[in-house]
């Protein structure tokens, strides 16, 4: 692939991430980049991730072959505008927005179909900002393409080679299709995990037992609705009709198994667990989505000092490398539980031979 150069407007967090994969993948490409945070802005320069500083959209972005509208979609409008009177033809536009309508739309009121590919990458944290950017943060995710109907097939071919060279996986969908599925497997579940971390906080004791003793299943299903409430108040506004119709069928079956189970349906319960199950086991493994994969497991240890530095030491005895390490405190699995979280499935598989090798008792997720 030739030298490339790319244009950023906003660098949070899948702007910074795009770029820091395109730096750690393509390292001759020219990066230059346009936000209102200035701190991202100097910081992404700092780490020698962008080489250029863009103080407002101008002449620097026509010289682009892509432009990446990272910016909050409230501001592609006026950024839209900025850009056409400096656009080079042979320019691609795309954009990281999860829902993909409203872009279309305003594509097409510009008259830049021919230059346009809407782009998602389902990869995503529950943080958020340049400072949270990091360029494995699109490996083996799923990245989906929208093109506009005017663009050419070997714009899109281009793209698509691109998405893969940064190390995601290309889908091309329409922007319909797109936004019905997202609201689905991605937007939904964030209104669900807010949902039930406010039924919660309305449903808790005084002293805040609920809080107090939320375990890992709990944590786990919630941990989206850490995400910036800004971003997805305008991600449910921007998908509305199509957000409120999966809900209001959730809804449904949510109605449904409130029956079953106050009815004390066995079967139908049973039913109700087993499809879910089978459903789940075969979903691809791969880190894509809001939720991404952890390779995890919790040990059973002593409750006495010393217990936790001879795991840290075993593990490193044998040169595997622990990316986080914590004390499951409601004590769940057994007296004492140690949750320790591995790099990549590799680690932890090799984590899971020592310590059981070891005469420990280990819990998979």
């Amino acid at each position: 692939m030739n030298t490339l150069t790319c244009g950023f407007i906003g660098l949070g967090l899948i702007g910074g991430s795009i770029a820091k994969a395109l730096r750690h993948r393509l390292p001759d490409t020219k990066l230059i980049a346009y936000d209102t945070n200035f701190a991202s802005l100097d910081l992404a320069k700092e780490e020698k991730v962008i080489d250029q500083i863009c103080l407002s959209i101008d002449g620097s972005f026509g010289n682009c072959d892509y432009i990446f509208l990272c910016a909050p979609v409230s501001c592609n409008a006026e950024n839209l505008l900025a850009l056409k009177g400096i656009l080079s033809p042979d320019t691609l536009l795309t954009d990281v927005g999860s829902v993909k309508t409203g872009i279309h739309e305003q594509i097409n009121q510009a008259g830049l179909q021919s230059q346009f590919i809407g782009g998602h990458p389902m990869a995503g944290s529950e943080r958020f900002g340049y400072q949270n950017a990091k360029a494995s943060l699109l490996e083996n995710a799923y990245y989906i393409l929208t093109p506009s109907e005017a663009v050419s097939s070997e714009k899109v071919d281009a793209y698509r080679t691109l998405v893969e060279t940064i190390g995601a996986i290309p889908l091309v969908l329409s922007y319909e299709e797109h936004d019905y599925v997202t609201a689905a497997i991605s937007h939904l579940p964030h209104v669900i995990a807010a949902s039930l971390v406010n039924l919660v906080k309305s449903s808790d004791s005084k002293e805040g037992v609920m809080k107090m003793i939320a375990a890992g299943g709990f944590k786990d299903i919630t941990r989206i609705a850490s995400s910036s409430p800004e971003m997805w108040r305008q991600i449910c506004l921007s998908n509305a009709d199509n957000i409120a119709k999966l809900l209001r069928t959730y809804i449904q079956y949510l109605e449904v198994i409130a029956d079953d189970i106050g009815g004390h349906k066995k079967d139908s319960l049973y039913n109700f667990f087993d499809t879910a199950r089978t459903y789940r086991e075969s979903f691809i493994s791969a880190p894509s989505g809001p939720i991404k994969t952890e390779y995890v497991f919790t040990v059973d240890i002593a409750d006495k000092p010393g217990a936790i530095a001879a795991i840290a030491s075993l593990l490193a005895m044998h040169d595997v490398s622990i990316k986080n390490i914590g004390i499951n405190h409601n004590r769940e699995l057994a007296e004492g539980a140690l949750r320790i979280e591995f790099y990549d499935e590799d680690t932890l598989s090799r984590a899971v031979d020592v310590m059981t090798g070891h005469g420990y008792i280990i819990h998979t997720q």
